[in-house]
């Protein structure tokens, strides 16, 4: 295990990774350590290429999801780049493996009328309830992740400009607010963030009753807390919200350049899923309410 280490100091430092990205690789790598060690005897630099194919194949076996499977597999391709960088081993024995196909699933969405109902939600009376509006307004106003959410400092926003400079996996970006949120966000800011914190220094936009710097865990209760009180069937994660953001706007003529540049997507591949959803959405339309469909 003593791998592990470097290779965690690799993802953070030289491919910026996100949290949630380093968790999984180094779950999935040392799980395959776990399993090397165990089931042939080998360290990591010692398997070849038929070693990591056995293991790809026992968890297809052992009945992981296809997508559970790929995931792995690249954790596995990445794990040796960075050993063959480092001259651990003469080639990338996870390379070149034939692809478990997956299904990718459409992202589930809320609709415009759930949406506007969710927002409704917290009361911006007193300070969690409009630190609630604040947060729930900001995160559909640009789709950024909850990672980025929680990470925002009091410098990141720029209200009379509508505008946040938001910085996720290595990169910054920045997007515009709609008036709506813009407003939750400077009451919250102005008259129930004081009463929050604990020193006036605190860089935390968004702060938990102790004061402290909102988690991932925090605000999850705060999304199920909020879609129970709505009464919304739909399960709704940070992420719907991010959806939701995303195909609305598609659906309103974005495009999709614009809407990849927003979200933060290296790849427009990400960002196309949207335009399947919203295609698929038309579709559904057209079939009950052309009168010749």
């Amino acid at each position: 295990m003593e791998y592990l280490s470097g290779y965690e100091r690799y993802l953070e430092r030289e491919k910026k990774v996100s949290p949630n990205t380093l968790s999984s690789y180094l779950r999935d790598v040392r799980q395959y350590l776990h399993w090397l060690e165990a089931t042939v005897g080998l360290s990591p630099v010692q398997a070849v290429r038929s070693d990591v194919e056995a293991y790809i194949h026992s968890l297809t076996l052992s009945g992981k999801s296809a997508a559970t499977v790929t995931r792995c597999h690249a954790s596995l391709k990445s794990f040796y780049a960075w050993l063959l960088n480092i001259g651990m081993v003469s080639e990338n024995p996870a390379r070149g493996l034939a692809q478990t196909k997956v299904e990718r699933k459409l992202p589930q969405i809320l609709t415009s009328k759930e949406v506007e109902l969710f927002l409704e939600q917290p009361d911006p009376s007193d300070p969690k309830g409009s630190r609630d509006k604040a947060m729930l307004e900001l995160l559909y106003a640009t789709g950024i992740r909850v990672s980025e959410l929680i990470g925002l400092n009091m410098d990141n926003l720029n209200l009379s400009a509508s505008l946040i400079r938001c910085t996720g996996r290595g990169k910054e970006r920045i997007i515009p607010l709609y008036q709506t949120a813009v407003k939750s966000l400077r009451f919250y800011v102005e008259h129930m963030r004081p009463q929050l914190v604990e020193v006036p220094q605190e860089p935390a936009l968004f702060v938990n009753m102790n004061g402290e710097r909102m988690s991932r865990q925090g605000f999850w209760k705060i999304i199920k807390h909020y879609q129970e009180k709505a009464g919304i069937q739909t399960d709704i994660t940070p992420h719907t919200l991010r959806h939701s953001f995303a195909a609305h706007l598609l659906e309103n003529g974005a495009d999709l350049h614009s809407i990849q540049e927003m979200l933060g997507h290296a790849d427009i591949s990400s960002t196309q899923i949207y335009a399947q959803l919203v295609g698929q959405k038309l579709k559904h339309i057209y079939i009950k309410a052309h009168p010749r469909a």
